[in-house]
């Protein structure tokens, strides 16, 4: 989850992002803020989630294709690039290149 204005943006990841795995994830709808505060499971039965980081980022990139971030977390500094797979769905590619 990464905080844009008043909303999360969220996707679905298997793993931690490390430098040495790209991986496909899934986009997910935007969720409010108190998500932030959440670890656990999540209703539905849909899995659970848990709090991998937190900090601060810097945008570099933003557009429907591709969102570039500087992060600035207590456990990853370093570069977090997301690239949709394809203009019609919500898969995206995710890669770390850290400090």
């Amino acid at each position: 989850m990464l905080e844009f204005g008043g909303h999360l943006r969220c996707w679905a990841l298997s793993h931690a992002p490390d430098q040495a795995t790209e991986q496909a994830i899934d986009g997910l709808p935007d969720h409010r803020l108190a998500y932030l505060d959440h670890q656990g499971p999540v209703s539905g039965e849909r899995g659970s989630v848990s709090r991998h980081d937190q900090g601060a980022y810097e945008t570099i990139t933003d557009d429907e294709n591709e969102l570039v971030v500087r992060l600035q977390g207590e456990r990853m500094q370093g570069t977090l690039t997301l690239r949709r797979e394809s203009a019609a769905d919500q898969r995206w590619r995710l890669s770390f290149v850290p400090d």
